[in-house]
């Protein structure tokens, strides 16, 4: 996780992220911030910076073996979004084999966990940008296989 991308950018210095959004058995995987990194013990999906020309799938791949240390599998980019700090994220869907055991990095991550989408919707301390993830969702701009929206019907797509 590359804390710099929460806090206000430098004029004229763009930033980029990934995000990973990893489901398994109709739960995604959600993170909650350490308490060395900004905005501690946020709860948000995870990943970081895009280090200079950095390809997405690289960053998102290095993000996870940094913060939780697995290596995930990008699938295809699911949206994109412009954080209030101008800070352009590109969120992911990754793949991680079901036997693969978490192992959160205690300097970047508190606590890793796999959230149905109503307990993710109603976390107290969800980053505004998975908040906007999810209404995207929601508004059917993207499905996530195996997983079914926020409000949505009972087909799991």
């Amino acid at each position: 996780m590359n804390s710099s991308m929460d806090r206000e950018p430098n004029p004229g210095k763009s930033r980029r992220g990934a995000i990973a959004v990893v489901p398994r058995v109709g739960r995604l995987l959600v993170i909650r911030r350490s308490a060395h990194v900004v905005a501690p013990g946020a709860y948000c999906f995870p990943g970081g910076g895009i280090e200079g020309d950095e390809a997405e799938t690289t960053a998102l791949v290095r993000e996870l073996r940094e913060e939780l240390g697995v290596d995930v599998e990008p699938v295809r980019r699911l949206w994109t979004s412009t954080t209030r700090w101008n800070v352009e994220l590109a969120w992911w869907l990754a793949a991680l084999p079901a036997n693969v055991e978490l192992a959160p990095n205690p300097a970047e991550v508190a606590q890793a966990a796999w959230l149905s989408v109503e307990e993710l919707g109603s976390l107290s301390g969800l980053l505004s940008s998975n908040l906007e993830f999810l209404a995207a969702w929601r508004r059917g701009e993207f499905l996530i296989d195996g997983v079914k929206p926020p409000g949505g019907r009972d087909t799991v797509y």
